[in-house]
């Protein structure tokens, strides 16, 4: 992995380590599409880039199909593994935008740009510059505003009676999975890891029980809350619970939690979202600070990762 630096590429990962413990670092592209005069609503001007291995990209990728938003924002994949240069464009230059690296257009929206180069990118082919990269920020205007140019307002997965609830299961799933696993995966210290690890099944045991008295996690109707749960589940056994060290319990030792996973996954056009095996590949072969060779494991055997079969739900 690596950096920008005022502009420059480096190889340092520091900035993302505090006492010793991992802290994924805040976005810096915080326009909005339609609140903001510069990036009005309109259809095929908008550009999505993402990876397949990332969890973060995978709920905007989630959305674009939730909400039918295939036929005017377009999107591109980056390679599933990083490289010492960061997200890397497959086939590269990149047709659209001419770069090789995902940094190139970091530098073009900010020639002095410090920080890290994340995937999502939500890209202004208008203006040729970044308008967002915090994927809940996208995630909502997939669902709110840029909901206008594909016509399924009746697909709404905030609703206003449900938001309280919501942003409450968001902030714990958030902080203590979603996030979790990484404080847990990269910490340094044998007690950041552990206060990391307790935290990550414990909000795993939480969710089992809510889910033991609700169809999903803030009632009977799918939300945004359950589909930022979902990229994490869905790769807890194939990287998570081995390469992170998360391995209290498998997500398969949870009946619940895996019933309710492979029903997100069945949901129509979810499974078209995502490679569990490109996803791991991504993983094992891209972090070489934590899996020095990039040596890909055989397992978890195909069963506990076949997330078509029935769920019984």
């Amino acid at each position: 992995m690596g950096v920008l630096v005022n502009g420059r590429w480096e190889t340092d990962d520091s900035l993302a380590l505090r006492d010793d413990r991992f802290v994924r670092s805040d976005s810096t592209f915080r326009a909005r599409v339609g609140a903001d005069a510069r990036f009005p609503v309109q259809a095929d001007r908008y550009h999505l880039f993402v990876s397949v291995s990332c969890p973060w990209a995978h709920r905007t990728l989630i959305f674009r199909t939730l909400k039918g938003l295939e036929k005017v924002i377009g999107l591109t994949w980056l390679e599933p593994a990083n490289t010492p240069l960061g997200w890397r464009f497959n086939p590269a230059p990149d047709p659209l935008t001419g770069a090789t690296h995902l940094y190139e257009l970091y530098q073009r929206a900010d020639p002095a740009y410090t920080g890290r180069v994340t995937v999502p990118v939500l890209w202004d082919t208008h203006t040729g510059t970044i308008v967002n990269n915090e994927s809940s920020e996208i995630v909502r205007m997939f669902n709110g505003d840029l909901d206008a140019i594909a016509g399924h307002p009746e697909r709404d997965y905030y609703p206003a009676p449900l938001r309280g609830q919501i942003d409450v299961v968001n902030a714990r799933v958030f902080s203590d999975l979603n996030a979790g696993v990484y404080r847990a995966g990269f910490a340094t210290t044998q007690a950041a890891y552990a206060a990391a690890a307790r935290a990550v099944f414990e909000t795993l045991d939480w969710m089992q029980e809510r889910l033991a008295t609700s169809r999903y996690l803030c009632g009977d109707v799918l939300t945004e809350a359950d589909w930022r749960a979902f990229p994490t589940l869905v790769r807890f056994d194939a990287v998570y619970h081995h390469l992170f060290k998360c391995n209290w319990r498998r997500l398969a030792d949870y009946a619940g939690l895996r019933a309710y996973t492979r029903e997100l996954y069945q949901h129509p056009g979810i499974a078209a979202t995502l490679d569990v095996r490109a996803i791991q590949a991504g993983y094992y072969g891209g972090m070489r600070h934590l899996n020095a060779n990039g040596i890909v494991p055989i397992g978890p055997e195909d069963a506990v990762l076949d997330f078509s079969l029935p769920h019984g739900r």
